[in-house]
């Protein structure tokens, strides 16, 4: 208890300085360094103002620049995507054109073969394989050739329009983000400091795996453009490529035709000549066949002629022969009877063999008339199949170019 009680210690005066120096000095220092602090402070809010003014100004000129490169490449793609559209537009009417063109080589094909076709008709001799033949044969080759050679083109020409809008979709699809891209950065470059609906968004600092590089992003825009391009010149070679193709198939198909048309209208009055050479033998043969009836009948006529002569000289000689004893003389009568007989029957023997001469002739006149008669006929039946079959139906074709 009497411990508890104890006074507490006392200190000298000098202490007593000592300890009110001691505060002096813990207090200016305390003091000195508050206000070495403040100073850095107020250089640090002047500093970090500055830069982040200047970052912030810096963004926004970046942002401008981004959005200009972007509607830099945002007008590009626009101009290669009109390009491409109205390049295919005028491919899609080239290829209408080759599928008329194609449509188009169906008749003169079924024609030419109907043609082939009716020419087996012609009989005989007629049944010739003649330069029409032959020109029908290289019309069909060539229409055959035709038709692959624009079937072909059309194939190419559907993977060409194909080709084209890959192309226009994936201009198409780059506008559409760089469309958004540009709204954004828009979005951005409206932004301040009082704008009202900004907000803290800590995740958004974390660049994530599916950014690109600004080289990338150049270069997939720049292919686009340079795959477009292409297609449209590929395009464009096609384009010329098919005008050629049209204007050749056209010239090959009409000269071909009229080769044909030529060589029909020759084979037709080559045809008639022969038919009107024949008609003309067979009219003199007709009038030879009447001279040599005529002939067989005044021969025929003759024969009968001599029939009383002969009848009466050998009744004579019969009637002679009945001469009683040395009556029975071989006189100059009877030796003129005799001659006369055997004159008679000479001469009818002489009329029979030029008959029969006669009649073979005009056997032989006859068989010539029916083959003339039935040469005749193959020519009509030839002239029908080439200038009524053939030609008539060959009239209907008409090679246009599209």
């Amino acid at each position: 208890m009497a411990r508890l009680l104890q006074a507490p210690p006392k200190f000298n005066p000098s202490e007593w300085n000592i300890a009110n120096k001691m505060q002096c000095a813990s207090t200016e220092s305390q003091k000195s360094r508050s206000e070495r602090t403040i100073a850095e402070s107020q250089r640090l809010l002047d500093e970090v103002e500055k830069t982040t003014r200047k970052t912030q100004s810096d963004i926004n000129k970046k942002i401008e620049q981004r959005r200009e490169e972007i509607k830099f490449w945002k007008q590009e793609l626009d101009n290669k995507l009109e390009q491409i559209v109205r390049e295919t537009e005028v491919l899609l009417s080239f290829k209408t054109r080759l599928e008329k063109s194609l449509e188009s080589c169906e008749e003169p094909l079924i024609i030419a073969q109907k043609c082939l076709l009716n020419r087996q008709r012609r009989a005989g001799i007629d049944l010739v394989h003649d330069e029409v033949e032959q020109e029908l044969v290289k019309e069909v080759e060539v229409l055959q050739g035709v038709i692959a050679l624009l079937g072909r083109t059309l194939e190419q020409t559907n993977e060409q329009i194909r080709l084209n809008r890959s192309a226009k979709y994936n201009l198409e699809m780059d506008l559409k983000d760089k469309f958004t891209a540009l709204m954004i950065d828009d979005y951005c470059a409206s932004l301040t400091n009082n704008t009202p609906d900004i907000k803290y968004a800590d995740d958004a600092v974390k660049i994530e795996g599916n950014f690109v590089s600004p080289e990338d992003w150049i270069d997939f825009s720049n292919i686009n453009v340079e795959k477009a391009e292409k297609q449209k010149n590929n395009s464009l070679a096609l384009r010329a490529l098919i005008d050629g193709i049209l204007s050749q198939t056209a010239n090959d198909m009409r000269k071909q035709c009229e080769v044909v048309n030529v060589a029909f209208r020759s084979r037709v009055k080559e045809v008639k000549d022969a038919k009107h050479k024949l008609q003309t033998l067979l009219a003199m043969v007709m009038d030879e066949i009447a001279s040599q009836e005529k002939n067989v009948a005044a021969l025929k006529k003759a024969i009968a002629d001599k029939e009383g002569p002969v009848k009466v000289a050998q009744t004579r000689l019969e009637a002679r022969n009945h001469r009683p004893s040395v009556e029975l003389c071989y006189d100059t009568v009877q030796y003129k009877l005799i001659s006369e007989v055997q004159e008679i029957t000479k001469n009818i023997q002489r009329l029979k063999d030029t008959l029969a001469q006669a009649e073979t002739e005009l056997k032989g006149l006859s068989r010539r008339q029916l083959s003339l008669e039935e040469e005749i006929q193959v020519k009509e039946n030839t002239l029908y199949v080439d200038e009524v079959l053939c030609m008539q139906m060959r009239e209907s074709v008409y090679i246009k170019n599209f």
